[in-house]
């Protein structure tokens, strides 16, 4: 009989692990019952658990002793739920085996509590920390990272530590995650750090994703330009390019009332102060529309310019250096000794000041005396930093005082840059202009003029020539510096226009979008536009009138190197007497250098003509169809898809058009013999260009600075004449071209010219020149094929005059066989006849007849050689091949008519000779 209840403990305190099924509980799980050791009643059949869907079940283990167990019927989560609750009751198995009248203990509680796995890695909340600190600080915290770690415990799932895995960085963390730096930044040194940090919980899993810290750091806010880039670079033929597109000032919220910023380039150590034209200085006269007739005193060495040898040289061939040491005499004649009352001297000059306290004078340009005296007569040196002219009138004009010497007192004369000096005289009144701005003398002295005598003068540069020396005429007042393009214009003085043209810089600064500027800006560029000053109230404006700030240089082939550049700027602020300060900004423009053109002279180089044509009035045009090219190899780079996109450079040459300064027709060999031969060019031909032209014995030069198309139609019209032919036979000469003073030269071409002489006496040499003149005239105007087809269209016609002459002096012997044959039979048969007939016989023995075989075939010869220049002449408007045949053909088969006619004519003719004779 099933008489007691089942007993077990009123509560329970279990522990399960993390993704295990077993339970471990506290007391263990055993339910008793007094009914024991009675089957089924004293025995434990079941232990059931109330509540809602637990994810547990308890088993029975041992039925007598009533031993049971408490496990997990599915894998328990300790994220999702940490503990569980419920009630637990035991049953025993009844009165019998089917369970009947079981009874189950009181209830109990059981409580479970799951236990943690620590399977989850610290993360941390944002993907990256960003943070901005200021330079020269230290801060406590810069800013503040965090991780979490989805673990249920406090042990797994709080962050114990922070690390920054970056190494040598002033960076440090501590336990919270706060950064802070160690030592003070720097903005020069680093705008910015990048560190990653890593974090670990308190079970030592560190997270498995670091996370990138950035942190910017800022400038002290200093007042001052930026965004402008140190080095701008500029190629040729970029026409206008901005210097400054993005600069913007930083006022640190200054209370700034105005802005006043100068932007300077520098190019002093640019050729002569700036890049400018490195033409001749005649060649830059004639382009600027100088008058002519300008003497250069300093020429490039050469044989006809030869006092300038001796002299220092810079790299530049235009550029004099005098040490104090030199002087260069002028032969006399270059320059004439009346300079009337106007004349113009103009020169580049670069000097420094004179050592010592009372310097001596140096002279840049004297003329004394030759012998005997020291008299100057006029002169333009420097004396303690002031430019002087010295003019003394002769004797033969008023005897007064006059206006003697000019004094000029000007900063830039010692300052040892280059300055171009333009001295107009118009006497009495003396004017300087110094880079094209006009200086009035400060002092003007009076002097007697000089008396007249006829001591020959000297006339000198970079010293002054002492003829009235006891021991020996020597140099004195010898010039320190520099010195260039030094001219003396007689007769003349320069326009004010002219001379800004002379000394114009090729490159400098500009404005783009005039219009654009505020209109509280105002701005003002110097005459060489290499400095630019401007001035406004509002920052925003200023920034936008500087980005707009540009470089030019017109030149197309620019002076390559740097120029550099600088803009200071002042400040000045509402009330207060000190303002924030500017920084200079120092930067430079790269000009690269141009492609380098190619010159190429092409046209026929090898012609005869007949000595006549030499000998008329307009002699023989040398260059009839001269050409001038020039060409610039560039490389460009293409990409090739199927070599793996690899860049291959390609050489491209182009045409390009730009100006020449000079072309030489140098004679070669002998130098033309003025009493029978010349080059002439009519004058006309050089009117409207900027061109002019020196004749001499060794050729024929024309200079100037203009395009090569006006060269090219200048040479065509040049002649060579030669009425002393008989003496010449053949002439060469050679053309060559130049660009910026020889900078750039074109190859030489060599041209050959033949002069055909003609006599009536010597047929052959005539037959001869019919032969070649077309070969000539013909190989260079022609392909290879067209001259083929002209040289066997002239051989047939040739052939059949050589043959007419044969057949034509045979017919002549068998007519005199014949004639003298007769002749003798009637002598003797006319024997017996008187003394007066016998005396009115021909005397053959006494006798020679000569009959010119050439007096009736004259004509036809004449004919032929007609045909002949009319087929030259067609076939220099471009026949074809096709239709030279045909005429060859056509002209052999009236060749042979005109044979047959000639052989009859001739024996008429010998018949009525015979019935005269």
């Amino acid at each position: 009989v099933n008489k007691h209840k089942p007993w077990i403990e009123t509560s329970y305190h279990g522990i399960i692990t993390e993704n295990n099924d077993t339970v471990i509980l506290d007391p263990p799980l055993v339910a008793l019952d007094k009914d024991a050791p009675v089957p089924f009643a004293g025995e434990i059949c079941a232990f059931k658990i109330h509540g809602q869907e637990m994810p547990f079940e308890a088993i029975v283990l041992n039925k007598t002793s009533g031993e049971g167990q408490l496990r997990a019927k599915s894998p328990i989560d300790c994220e999702l739920q940490k503990e569980y609750t419920f009630i637990i009751q035991a049953y025993d198995c009844g009165s019998g085996p089917g369970g009947t009248n079981w009874k189950k203990s009181h209830k109990a509680v059981v409580h479970i509590q799951v236990k943690d796995v620590n399977e989850f890695s610290p993360a941390f909340k944002e993907s990256m920390y960003k943070a901005s600190v200021t330079e020269g600080k230290i801060y406590d915290s810069i800013l503040q990272v965090e991780a979490t770690d989805e673990d249920c415990s406090p042990q797994y799932s709080q962050i114990c530590n922070y690390e920054i895995v970056t190494t040598d960085v002033p960076f440090a963390i501590d336990r919270n995650g706060n950064i802070r730096n160690t030592e003070k930044l720097s903005y020069d040194k680093q705008h910015q750090y990048e560190i990653m940090v890593t974090a670990f919980d308190c079970g030592q899993k560190h997270a498995t994703e670091d996370v990138l810290v950035r942190v910017n750091v800022k400038p002290v806010c200093k007042p001052g330009w930026q965004d402008w880039s140190k080095r701008i670079e500029y190629r040729p033929g970029s026409g206008s390019i901005p210097l400054f597109p993005s600069i913007q000032l930083e006022t640190c919220d200054g209370p700034v009332s105005s802005i006043h910023t100068t932007i300077e380039l520098q190019t002093n150590y640019i050729g002569k102060g700036c890049d400018r034209e490195t033409y001749s200085e005649k060649s830059l006269q004639k382009l600027c529309g100088a008058s002519s007739g300008a003497i250069d005193l300093l020429p490039s060495p050469s044989t006809t310019t030869n006092w300038t040898a001796g002299l220092l040289m810079d790299n530049n061939d235009m550029i004099f250096k005098f040490d104090g040491k030199q002087g260069a005499k002028i032969p006399d004649g270059i320059v004439p000794k009346n300079l009337t009352d106007q004349f113009t001297i103009t020169l580049w000059m670069k000097h420094g000041p004179s050592p010592g306290l009372r310097a001596e004078k140096e002279t840049i340009l004297c003329n004394s005396d030759k012998t005997e005296m020291n008299r100057h007569h006029y002169a333009l040196y420097v004396h303690n930093c002031r430019l002087v002219f010295l003019l003394r009138k002769d004797f033969d004009q008023a005897d007064t005082f006059r206006p003697a010497e000019f004094h000029w007192k000007l900063d830039q004369i010692c300052d040892k840059e280059w300055h171009y000096y333009v001295v107009n005289v118009e006497f009495p009144v003396v004017t300087l202009y110094m880079d094209g701005t006009t200086y009035e003398p400060y002092l003007v002295t009076n002097d007697w003029p000089i008396h007249p005598s006829h001591i020959a003068m000297q006339l000198t540069v970079g010293a002054c020539w002492q003829g009235g020396e006891v021991t020996k005429p020597r140099f004195a007042q010898y010039f320190h510096g520099s010195l260039a393009s030094l001219t003396i214009r007689p007769g003349k003085i320069e326009s004010q226009k002219v001379i800004s043209c002379l000394q114009a810089c090729k490159e400098g600064l500009d404005i783009n979008s005039l219009e654009s500027l505020g209109q509280g800006i105002k701005y003002h560029f110097n005459p060489s536009q290499s400095v630019l000053v401007m001035e406004g109230d509002d920052v925003e404006n200023i920034n936008q009138a500087l980005q707009k700030v540009s470089y030019i240089n017109s030149r197309q082939f620019p002076t390559a190197g740097v120029r550099r550049l600088k803009v200071s700027s002042k400040v000045q602020c509402f009330g207060e007497d000190t303002c924030i300060s500017i920084p200079d900004i120092d930067a430079y423009v790269m000009v690269f250098q141009a492609n380098e053109p190619k010159i190429t002279i092409t046209g026929m180089d090898h012609f005869a003509r007949p000595a006549a044509q030499f000998e008329s009035e307009r002699g023989v045009i040398l260059l009839p169809d001269i050409r001038i090219v020039s060409t610039v190899t560039k490389m460009e780079h293409s990409v090739d898809l199927r070599e793996h996109d690899r860049a291959n450079k390609q050489v491209v040459v182009e045409e390009m058009l730009h100006n020449l300064d000079f072309c030489d027709v140098l004679v070669i060999g002998a130098e033309l013999d003025p009493e029978q031969e010349c080059l002439e060019l009519d004058h006309g031909e050089l009117q409207g260009k900027h061109l002019d032209a020196t004749n001499s014995t060794a050729g024929y030069s024309i200079y100037g600075v203009d395009s090569m198309f006006s060269y090219e139609q200048v040479l065509r019209q040049l002649r060579y004449r030669n009425w002393g032919t008989s003496a010449t036979s053949d002439r060469k000469f050679r053309v060559k071209c130049s660009e910026l003073n020889g900078r750039y030269t074109s190859n030489e071409f060599n041209l050959e010219v033949n002069i055909l002489h003609s006599s009536n006496s010597n047929f052959m040499d005539h037959v001869n020149h019919i032969i070649f003149q077309p070969k000539f005239l013909q190989s260079v105007q022609h392909p290879e094929g067209s001259v083929s087809a002209v040289h066997s269209s002239v051989v047939p016609s040739v052939a059949t005059i050589v043959i007419i002459i044969c057949v034509s002096i045979l017919v002549l012997v068998v007519t005199l066989g014949v004639f003298r044959l007769r002749s003798a039979r009637q002598h003797g048969s006319m024997g017996h006849e008187g003394t007066k007939e016998n005396e009115m016989d021909w005397d053959d023995s006494a006798l020679t007849i000569t009959v010119n075989p050439m007096e009736k075939y004259e004509k036809p010869h004449q004919t032929e050689e007609e045909s002949e220049e009319e087929d030259i002449d067609d076939e220099e408007e471009d026949t074809t091949s096709a239709e030279s045949d045909d005429s060859e053909e056509g002209e052999e088969e009236e060749e042979e008519e005109e044979e047959e006619v000639i052989v009859q004519k001739g024996d008429k003719q010998n018949a009525t000779r015979q019935e005269q004779l």
